[in-house]
């Protein structure tokens, strides 16, 4: 009698657990499937269209003979064009489209490029706690070690920069990159100039690459900000943005890459070995979408910003503290001291109120006393939240 050897996974996917809401909206699918009908308030998914025009781009470029085939590993050069042009109308930076900037099939795909074109194996990146989880997956998978830095309530959920130098100097030589995200995600936090200028600085200290995940900068928000806007920015940073959320357009996987030519170039080394390029149609759809003025921001913002105003009614319910100064597609809140943390609160919603709310920890251990509500809902549905959570007495 053979035995066979036992089929094994690598190395590298040690601690890396499957993603928390691709887990958790299969259990809301048992859930539905016993009657719960539960209404999901934790995935920030747009549920809105992207603009008319952009769908009638797409529909008729796709139908074209002549775009069905490969495209180039750096995106059509209209596509290029059109994201320098939004940088420069919405931020006020200047791109050159040819060399510093790189279409992305979804900015998160951006962030595992950039560790792999990075990191060896025990190489250190500053990891915000809490933060977006997808930094710290890719970083353990391109075989660096996440070296936590701290965001709080009290310190305007900014970094601390003392301790940023302590943990640099802790890893002896170590840390190559550090991860930002403002707006922030998930706290809704705002940058400010001054902000901007200490990571720079901080990135040139160091001599570490700043990578600046803005995919939240219109959401909510009338001063969209970019990090490469800061005087020699471009020496120290790259910048993933997107066009998921502020153009309606999650599914499509469209976001982009800017940065220094050699940056760029160097990114490409990498992704050119992955993929072979987006499909045409909706490169020149995103190009159009990145056209739109500011009466598309403001009819999108409109949404959000009542549905903002019924997730604070629910968080009051529930007796959590937020600031109404938050930005993004999420509100942020600390949960009352009666529970142990955000999951135990998150699970009495979900399970005795049929409402799903993302609980703070999965964004890291400073998370932990937090829970996340998306916007991403028709006000209808988080005014039947509400009544759910009053009629289920939480």
């Amino acid at each position: 009698m053979t035995t066979s050897k036992a089929i094994t996974t690598a190395g590298r996917l040690e601690g890396i657990g499957e993603y928390y809401f691709s887990k958790k909206l299969r259990e809301i699918d048992e859930l539905n499937k016993q009657g719960k009908n539960v209404i999901n308030l934790g995935i920030g998914s747009p549920d809105l269209p992207p603009h008319p025009d952009v769908i009638r781009v797409l529909q008729e470029e796709s139908a074209k003979p002549n775009v069905h085939a490969y495209q180039s590993y750096k995106g059509s050069p209209v596509l290029r064009k059109a994201i320098a042009e939004w940088y420069r109308r919405w931020y006020g930076v200047g791109l050159d489209a040819d060399t510093e900037i790189l279409p992305l099939i979804g900015s998160k795909e951006g962030i595992m490029h950039i560790c792999m074109t990075y990191l060896d194996k025990g190489d250190g990146v500053l990891v915000p706690n809490p933060g977006y989880p997808t930094y710290r997956a890719a970083v353990k998978l391109a075989g660096g070690e996440c070296i936590d830095y701290s965001l709080t309530a009290e310190g305007g959920w900014y970094p601390d920069f003392d301790e940023l130098d302590r943990l640099v100097a802790g890893a002896d030589g170590r840390v190559k990159l550090m991860w930002v995200n403002y707006p922030q995600m998930p706290t809704g936090q705002l940058p400010d100039q001054g902000l901007f200028e200490r990571l720079v600085a901080f990135g040139k200290k160091h001599a570490i690459l700043i990578c600046h995940d803005n995919p939240y900068s219109f959401i909510l928000n009338d001063r969209p900000m970019s990090l490469l806007a800061t005087p020699g920015a471009k020496e120290v940073v790259i910048e993933l943005n997107s066009l998921s959320k502020s153009q309606n357009m999650a599914g499509w996987r469209v976001g982009t890459l800017a940065g220094a030519k050699e940056r760029i170039d160097e990114i490409l080394r990498f992704k050119s070995n992955m993929d072979s390029g987006m499909f045409l149609p909706v490169q020149l759809a995103a190009a159009k979408a990145l056209s739109l003025g500011k009466d598309w921001y403001d009819s999108v913002n409109a949404v959000y910003r009542e549905r903002r105003g019924y997730a604070f009614q629910l968080l009051e319910l529930l007796k959590c503290d937020f600031s109404k100064t938050q930005v993004g597609m999420f509100v942020w809140a600390e949960i009352p001291s009666s529970y142990a943390d955000g999951f135990a609160l998150s699970d009495r919603v979900l399970y005795d109120a049929n409402v799903f709310i993302t609980p703070g920890g999965i964004f890291g251990s400073a998370g932990a006393g937090y829970v996340r509500v998306s916007l991403c809902t028709p006000v209808e549905k988080i005014k039947e939240s509400i009544n759910r959570i009053k009629s289920a007495g939480i």
